[in-house]
């Protein structure tokens, strides 16, 4: 299904301007990120943020999270039936799925994140944090890889890898914040290794050499991320490479200076100085067009395996790919297929 251009819908560009301009207001780094892109690609990731803005708003901040989730599912439901709510977002999220040809268990993943906010989850284990980063983070890496035209299994890995990573790093910088409202997503398994008491912890947050321990291993597994993730943005379009390797360098020297703090500052939130941001940034823009395309064809995380399977999935049956050996296979799959439901004799 094509979705619409704007000449039949002249109020697409007025959602849009919507999504952008409650970003701009409610999401300084999401709006930062759809403005580093290509317009071709910040439009539709402008709508891609915006839905998962208010989303996660409407989780966090609402008084009955459950009734906030069944009702976001709801109007998930109405995107993919083609009738979205009769609001900015939700057309132009609707529009972004149907031209991209987002599959709803990305959206659907990451609310299932959410949920897991809701029910307050516990996480015990690495794995138990990556299934967790995946849902709320992975899946954006997918979506957006998706509006960038790649649909190939290794890139969308490295997509993945690299949201799980940026969520890793916001688990380290926010221990203190999430301490203080009750949320631990370090592993709590690794906290008891260093000698530290959860439950005394998160009724009395102190800096402490033990929690400082467990956020370095958690950075230490988000690092093996970024580097990763490297093959992954040389695979992309030449004009959004800048952009994404901009957006990992950053947070990846978040990572630094929680290392830096030492246990004293453990529960800091920590910041990359202005100067030092606008440097990574110069660098990572004149690094880009020169990153070489080695491909990385190690498996995805386990735990974000149905993120990749799904997205290769909903394209693989729908419009035919370009080249003559794409098309080729795709056109036995497609007859594999039919035989399958209608079989002749």
């Amino acid at each position: 299904m094509r979705a619409p251009d704007r000449r039949e819908h002249p109020s697409a560009q007025g959602d849009i301007a919507a999504c952008a301009n409650l970003l701009r207001g409610g999401s300084r780094s999401f709006h930062a990120a759809s403005r580093v892109l290509p317009r071709r690609v910040g439009e539709p990731a402008a709508a891609l943020y915006a839905f998962c803005r208010v989303a996660d708003d409407a989780v966090d901040h609402g008084h009955d999270r459950h009734a906030a989730l069944a009702l976001l599912r709801e109007r998930l439901d109405r995107v993919y039936a083609g009738h979205p709510a009769p609001q900015a977002i939700d057309r132009a999220f609707a529009a972004t799925v149907t031209r991209y040809r987002i599959p709803r268990a990305l959206p659907e993943a990451l609310l299932e994140g959410f949920a897991w906010d809701a029910e307050e989850r516990t996480y015990e284990t690495l794995s138990d944090v990556a299934a967790y980063a995946a849902r709320v983070a992975g899946t954006v890496g997918a979506m957006m890889t998706l509006i960038m035209g790649r649909r190939e299994p290794a890139v969308l890995a490295r997509a993945c890898d690299l949201g799980v990573a940026m969520q890793f790093t916001n688990i380290a910088r926010d221990v203190g914040e999430d301490a203080a409202n009750g949320r631990l997503y370090l592993p709590r398994q690794w906290l008891r290794e260093a000698g530290v008491d959860v439950a005394a912890f998160l009724a009395d947050p102190r800096p402490c050499a033990g929690v400082h321990a467990a956020t370095r291993r958690l950075l230490v597994a988000a690092d093996g991320l970024y580097a990763r993730a490297i093959a992954g943005i040389a695979a992309l379009p030449r004009d959004c490479r800048p952009g994404i390797l901009a957006a990992r360098t950053l947070y990846a020297e978040i990572g630094r200076v929680v290392e830096r703090g030492g246990p004293t500052k453990a529960l800091e939130r920590a910041v990359v100085p202005r100067t030092r941001q606008l440097a990574l940034v110069a660098g990572a823009l004149a690094r880009a067009p020169f990153l070489a395309a080695r491909p990385d064809d190690t498996p995805p995380l386990p735990e974000v395996a149905f993120l990749v399977e799904a997205a290769v999935g909903a394209g693989r049956h729908e419009l035919p790919p370009q080249g003559l050996e794409e098309r080729i296979a795709w056109l036995v799959d497609l007859f594999e297929r039919l035989e399958r439901r209608d079989p002749v004799g």
